[in-house]
This record gives structure tokens, sequence and C-alpha cells, in this order.
């Protein structure tokens, strides 16, 4: 069992929090079809950044006008679109067991995206502190969306653990200064560890919280059995 001081927790929202895979998937395979794109790799390619950063980047020759209508639809679509997504396992309880005052959501989703998912997942009443895509002006893999999550907290970040099942967000996580514990629910095992993840766990049912017996400390207990390790979906 390993264990983890930290002060605060950062959690990225899509694939650490929510299983969204399905919705996102249908979503972005829809627009991969408008725009006559290969779904899966299109889907592949907008896992773990914003929207507007994923369209900027598969329609590079398109006008900046043309990008913020494509996302808009986007953010439409996808907010249409919360039926089947659900709690991740261990999810509720490890944000139950967490301090308000002691965790962030950080999510490349747009703020009412963020919250019409979590609130389909019935987690959004155990979060007070949440940066989104409609809070920066870069998105991960730059260091500000984690940066802006430490701050939200009050702490520095490299006070902060992140969980994140993306290697965009691993680089965010790391490079704004923070630990970055990854869960490998939607990317492989060596890719999370190529990005620069310093833990891997199945998903937040392999974590457990205590209270370090210094006040505002947390102690993040891993059970970090490697043949526990589920093959990840892939986007």
């Amino acid at each position: 069992m390993t264990q983890i001081a930290c002060r605060g927790l950062l959690f990225d929202m899509d694939g650490v929090l929510v299983d969204s895979t399905p919705a996102v998937a249908r979503v972005w395979s829809c627009w991969a079809d408008k725009h006559k794109l290969d779904p899966d790799w299109v889907v592949q390619q907008a896992h773990g950044r914003t929207s507007l950063a994923s369209i900027q980047a598969l329609l590079p020759h398109a006008s900046s006008s043309a990008h913020q209508e494509e996302d808009q639809w986007m953010e439409r679509a996808e907010i249409e679109d919360v039926a089947d997504i659900i709690a991740l396992p261990g999810a509720r309880e490890l944000l139950t067991a967490t301090p308000q005052e002691q965790l962030a959501v950080v999510t490349s989703a747009t703020r009412p995206l963020a919250e019409a998912r979590l609130r389909a997942a019935g987690l959004l009443d155990l979060i007070r502190h949440m940066v989104t895509a409609s809070d920066i002006r870069r998105s991960k893999p730059d260091p500000e969306p984690y940066q802006k999550g430490a701050e939200a907290l009050r702490l520095p970040a490299a006070e902060c653990v992140v969980i994140e099942d993306a290697s965009n967000g691993v680089r965010s996580g790391k490079a704004a200064g923070s630990r970055v514990l990854a869960v490998c629910t939607t990317t492989r095992e060596v890719e999370l560890l190529a990005a620069g993840a310093d833990w891997l766990a199945n998903d937040c049912s392999s974590l457990r919280l205590s209270h370090d017996s210094s006040p505002g400390k947390l102690l993040l207990e891993l059970d970090d059995r490697p043949n526990e390790r589920r093959v990840p979906k892939m986007r």
C-alpha cells in the first residue's frame, strides 16, 4: 500500500470521476462525419483538452469565427447527450471523504457542460471548487488549468496531487508543479508513464483517504497491486 501525503486533490472529470465515454464518442463521431474525418481518430484526438483546442487542431485552415461556431455546436450537443453518464467506481466515496475546501475539479469541459455531467452522475453537490474551459486561456497540456486549480484551494501546486486519466492532463499537472496519480480508465499505462505520471491506479476505487495527524494534511492510500489493473477503454 503506497501512501501519498498532500494538502489538496485536483481531479480531472471525464475518465476520473465521470464515465462519459459513450456520449463523447457519439458527439465527436457525429462531428467527424460532418467534416469527413475518421471518427475513431477524431475521438482520440479530442481526449484531454478543450473542445475548442481540439477543433482548432482538427480544422487548422478554418477561420477563428468558424472554430467558435463549431465549438458552440459541440457544447450544445454534449450538454444534450448526458442520458447514460454515470459516476466511475470509487468517485463518490473519494469525493465524500475529502473536505470540499481541499478538492477541486479541473476539467477541459466548459462550466455548463461540466455541471451537466456532474449533475447527471450525482456528484455536483460534492464539489465547491471547479476550474473549467470557461476559466482558462490555454488548454491542457499547458500548466494553466492545474495552476488555477491549486490557486482555487489557496495552495501551492507542489502541495497538491492531480488525479488524471489522459496524457495531456498528466503533462499539465506535472508542468504546474504537482505530483500526478494517473488512473488507467481511458489511456494505456505506457502513455501515462511517458507523460510523467508518478503513480498508476485502476480508478478511484483503488484509492482511500485518511486524514494526516497534521492540520490540513491528507493521506492518500493507493492499492497499487499491478495485477488488478484493467485494460483501458479506448475512446
